[in-house]
């Protein structure tokens, strides 16, 4: 199912949590809204379902207005941050119970919440209670819960918070199997910019309520259309020096070092942010655009990092093993033409 949102808004009181909010989300996607707390990705995942009015603006499934349409009425299925299964009820029970509530006779339902306990596979813990279940079993049973009312639309609502690093792995591979699987358009909240990229078909990237980009996982990394979305997206965060242009040269702001900038679109004296990936910059002791000193040097698992400092400023460099260098040597910066852009310092806006 095609959902459409068309200037959709949503206010309590003075406050705007969302705004003015246009965008398709396309049969068959799995689409992730991504952004800070608070910025309005689990009041438009409300407004989708119906459980929050919208106080403008049009919600379209399939070109039908269901912007007043109740819950109940919108084939939407949900799944909460915290599952909220019964607890007296057996697994087997859990998943039923949309079918029980529709008065689908008993047989029936019993065998469809076999096989959708299939689907998540938790056939063997059918008879189970949620209390005797892990967290990540309890959030397959709730999904096999919102999927056997065969829903148009399936809601995600940081599913995965609850759980710890190496099961939020495996469950988000999980999601990506049984959405693909049954083909329902999926809407997936989190904060989490690694479990995006990881398993989304497209990124909604949101600030404050407002969309800020939406795109495929990779193009939001290789072309952010302003510093947040560059500064969001990426571990280690992206590098900043803030400065100014001068005579076709990035100029750091105290002075203290300068990078030709190959960029017409950059006026004199304009204020900049010049924003670099770590592994945007090659260490080159012969061939460099600027020299830093090494501040410090450690390991993360497979990886090298040093923070080095150009002028009074930190940023973060990737290492191959055998490039020698240690804290306070000086060493020598080149820039590659991937992974570095420049933003307006007043606006944001990349240049």
């Amino acid at each position: 199912m095609k959902v459409q949102l068309n200037n959709l808004t949503k206010t309590f009181g003075d406050f705007k949590a969302v705004d003015d909010f246009t965008m398709t989300f396309e049969d068959g996607e799995l689409v992730c809204l991504l952004g800070p707390s608070g910025c309005g990705k689990s009041t438009m995942l409300n407004m989708l379902s119906g459980i929050l009015p919208a106080s403008s603006g049009q919600i379209l499934f399939d070109e039908d207005d269901v912007t007043n349409v109740p819950p109940q009425d919108r084939g939407v299925g949900l799944v909460f941050q915290n599952y909220a299964l019964y607890p007296h009820m057996s697994v087997l029970e859990n998943i039923a119970f949309p079918l029980e509530i529709k008065k689908v006779p008993k047989a029936q339902r019993i065998e469809e919440a076999k096989k959708y306990a299939e689907l998540v596979q938790i056939t063997q813990y059918i008879d189970r209670k949620p209390k005797q279940l892990s967290g990540g079993q309890q959030q397959r049973v709730a999904i096999a819960r919102a999927l056997i009312k065969q829903p148009r639309l399936l809601l995600l609502d940081e599913p995965l918070s609850n759980l710890d690093a190496r099961l939020r792995i495996e469950m988000r591979e999980e999601i990506r199997r049984i959405q693909q699987e049954t083909g329902v358009t999926t809407i997936f909240v989190t904060h989490d910019q690694e479990e995006a990229m990881s398993i989304s078909d497209k990124i909604v990237l949101m600030k404050a309520g407002q969309l800020q980009q939406i795109d495929k996982p990779q193009e939001l990394y290789d072309d952010p259309h302003n510093l947040f979305v560059a500064s969001f997206i990426g571990n280690p965060p992206i590098n900043q020096l803030e400065g100014y242009m001068e005579n076709g040269r990035f100029v750091l702001e105290d002075g203290s070092a300068s990078i030709i900038i190959n960029n017409s679109n950059v006026k004199e004296g304009q204020k900049v942010v010049l924003a670099i990936r770590a592994e945007a910059i090659n260490l080159n002791n012969e061939n460099y655009d600027f020299k830093a000193t090494v501040v410090q040097r450690y390991t993360m698992g497979k990886e090298e990092l040093a923070f080095v400092k150009v002028g009074e400023k930190e940023i973060r460099v990737y290492l191959s093993s055998d490039f020698a260098c240690a804290k306070g040597d000086e060493i020598g910066i080149k820039l590659r033409n991937k992974g570095v852009f420049l933003f307006d310092k007043e606006t944001g806006d990349r240049i």
